[in-house]
């Protein structure tokens, strides 16, 4: 697969979404692109194939799309991420403080096991508050966190801070709105 694909193009970007003065980058467009698609996959595959990694934790919703495919690829768990309510059986849980409120992640008690190194999937990274309430949640656990993949990373809105000191790698960023 070709390094040098250029994923801007092919990422639909919609002003005043959720709300007014929000540029939203909708990675559903590389879905509808099965060239972008195949890249971002063949890029996770080819960055994470000898990372001794145990398993990829894929955060709702769109995370799973990414980390499904390179987990399958790897041969490894895929543990999912998802909202507070959404999981059956026993879950471990956090809950973090938004800009504008608090939001719960929780993951399967019975996935999360002692000693893994995990790698954690996203399609975007904002405020990284999600992604560092995962990888508290995976911490807890007595497991280490890999390193955060993510799609687009938006660093302007400060999530290399909120994660530090763990190591986050994008396939492309925008540096501002």
């Amino acid at each position: 697969m070709d390094t040098s694909f250029n994923l801007d193009p092919v990422i639909r970007k919609i002003p005043d979404f959720p709300k007014k003065g929000i540029l939203f980058y909708d990675i559903t467009s590389i879905l509808m692109d099965p060239k972008a698609f195949g890249y971002c996959v063949s890029q996770m595959v080819s960055r994470y194939r000898s990372a001794g990694l145990d398993a990829i934790a894929a955060i709702e919703a769109r995370g799973f799309l990414f980390g499904a495919p390179l987990a399958l690829e790897l041969g490894l768990p895929l543990q999912l991420v998802r909202k507070q309510g959404k999981l059956p059986g026993q879950t471990v849980s956090l809950t973090y403080e938004l800009e504008y409120g608090s939001d719960t992640v929780e993951m399967h008690q019975q996935d999360l096991r002692r000693g893994q190194r995990v790698l954690i999937v996203d399609d975007l990274i904002a405020t990284g508050g999600t992604v560092r309430a995962t990888a508290d949640l995976i911490e807890r656990a007595g497991s280490s966190v890999h390193e955060v993949f993510s799609v687009i990373g938006l660093p302007f809105l400060g999530y290399v801070a909120r994660l530090a000191p763990v190591p986050v790698h994008t396939l492309l960023t925008y540096d501002s709105e």
